[in-house]
This record gives C-alpha cells, structure tokens and sequence, in this order.
C-alpha cells in the first residue's frame, strides 16, 4: 500500500489568529517543508491561486497541492450560490492535480470566534442533519463531476463536530469525509471506532495531534475553540497524546491508500514551525513503516 505525506501552511500563517503567524514568504514555507521531507502542502491564504504562477515555486521545491480548504456555507445557503463561490478553487485544484478540495462547513460555526465558548456550538437535530446531508451530497456530486472531489472535514466548534454528529451525517449523506484524527479526539470520540465505522468514505486525512492534558483543562463553558488553539491543545504526531501508530495501522487494515497530511496550529515562537514538522515527518514515517505503507511522491 501507498501513502504520501504533507503538511498544512497552518502552522506558518493561521488564517484565523494573525498573531499565531509565522513571518515567512510561501517560498520559505514551501523550503522548510521540503527539508521537512513532505512532498505535499495544502493551500493558505499566501498560495496564488494560478498554477502558471505557482506551478514553477512548487516545481523548485519538490511539492504539489495535496488539498485545501473551503469554507463553506451550504448548512444555511443555496447549491447554486456555492458552485459560484468554489468555481475558482475549483478550477485552480483541478489545474494542481490536487486530490480534493477540503470542505470545512462555516456556516453558524464558532471555530473563528474568539469570544464563543465551546459549549455554544451549532447543534442541529437528526431531521436537520438529513436535509444538510442531502445538499451536500448533491453539491459534492456536482464538485466530482466536473472532476475535482470534495473530503468533508468534521470540525471543532462546527455544526459536525462530535462522533455521534458525524455518524448521523455519514447515515444521511454520501460525501467523501476527511478523517482528522485530532478533531476527534478533541470532540470526545474513538478514532478507531470512525475508522472502523466510515473506512469506506475516508479519502483524506489529517495527522493532528492533541495534547490531551490541554484539552481536559479547558473550561468549555467559557473557553473558545481558539482559546484551546492558543493554550496548546494541537500538535504534530510524535508529540501529542494520540497513539498514531495504532490509528495508521488502523487504515492500513481498512485498505487506505492516499495522503496523510500534518495540520497542527499552534504559536510559532513556541512551537517552531520546521522543527515541529521534522518531528512530525520522522513520526509519521515510522508508523508508517509499521503499518506496512509504502511512502511514495
């Protein structure tokens, strides 16, 4: 089996935090990951969204677009406004060679935030989740079609967030989904368990990491997603409290072929970006041996 590993600008330049920001050109996130060893970067905010543009710095580099995130509205809004605001990154990822585009659902989030305490989550009742499903099946349907796949990312602080939410949105829908290991944890549920449950439908996934005594020590009724973000609660494989070992081989098992992607937000003056990814590489890597995958470009 075959795996490819990449890493999320995220821990350069977080879109929602401007001060949890690395000062660094796309050029030197790009470098830094490739001494790294990633061969695969998601998009941020600093990605020209032209390959004719970008196509040469990743060339330079030795990494491709591995995916990237789009915030959509669909909870609340119509299929049409939506195929028109994706049309561009759509097009762009298709021109990449990426393998999806990652939806995160933003409407009636709380994730970006500050001042929403955890506990103040969207929630929505099984008849809500349902129709929801039924859009964003049409809507991912359409997204393949026109030949560039959506993964569906279960979020903290978002409308999908808990194991239970995402099982009732795997029942009434038919996306792809977007494993995150981390976001799981976050939200209380068993990783092997969704694995076990949706291996199926997973054709992404992302390798965050907690620190589980971060996250038990925050006062949800009160703190914010990107409260927890700031105290810590993130990190890369190999230095969190997740058991990365059992959760590969636990896709191993399940016939997961594709890409393991890094996404950990965290302060770069604590936690340095290229050393945390280096950690995070040297982690994966050796789980990745364990699990029998084959690490390819």
């Amino acid at each position: 089996m075959k795996a490819k590993l990449g890493i999320a600008p995220i821990a350069w330049w977080n879109d929602d935090l401007a001060e949890l920001s690395d000062d660094v050109s796309l050029e030197e996130c790009l470098r830094q990951a490739s001494v790294a060893g990633f061969t695969g970067m998601e998009t941020g905010r600093r990605f020209p969204m032209d390959m004719a543009e970008l196509g040469p710095i990743l060339a330079k580099y030795g990494i491709s677009v591995c995916g990237g995130w789009f915030s959509g509205l669909l909870l609340d809004g119509d299929i049409e406004v939506e195929k028109d605001r994706i049309a561009q990154q759509h097009a762009f990822f298709k021109a990449a060679g990426a393998p999806c585009i990652v939806y995160g659902e933003t409407a009636r989030s709380i994730q970006g935030v500050k001042s929403a305490p955890l506990a103040t989550k969207p929630r929505l009742s099984e008849a809500e989740i349902a129709a929801y499903g039924r859009k964003l099946s049409d809507f991912a349907d359409w997204c393949a079609k026109g030949g560039m796949p959506l993964s569906y990312h279960h979020h903290m602080a978002a409308a999908i967030e808990t194991e239970a939410e995402l099982d009732l949105l795997m029942k009434h829908s038919t996306v792809p989904l977007l494993f995150d290991a981390g976001h799981m944890a976050f939200a209380g549920g068993d990783n092997l368990r969704v694995i076990d449950n949706h291996h199926a439908r997973i054709t992404h996934v992302h390798t965050k990491d907690i620190r589980q005594a971060v996250v038990d020590g925050l006062d949800r009724s009160r703190e914010s997603f990107l409260d927890a973000v700031v105290k810590g609660a993130f990190t890369v494989p190999g230095d969190g409290s997740l058991d990365f070992e059992a959760i590969v081989k636990a896709l191993a098992g399940k016939g997961y072929e594709g890409w393991f992607v890094v996404e950990a937000e965290q302060d770069p003056k604590v936690s340095p970006p290229l050393e945390m990814a280096i950690k995070g590489h040297k982690e994966l890597m050796r789980v990745m041996g364990a699990a029998g995958y084959e690490v390819v470009q």
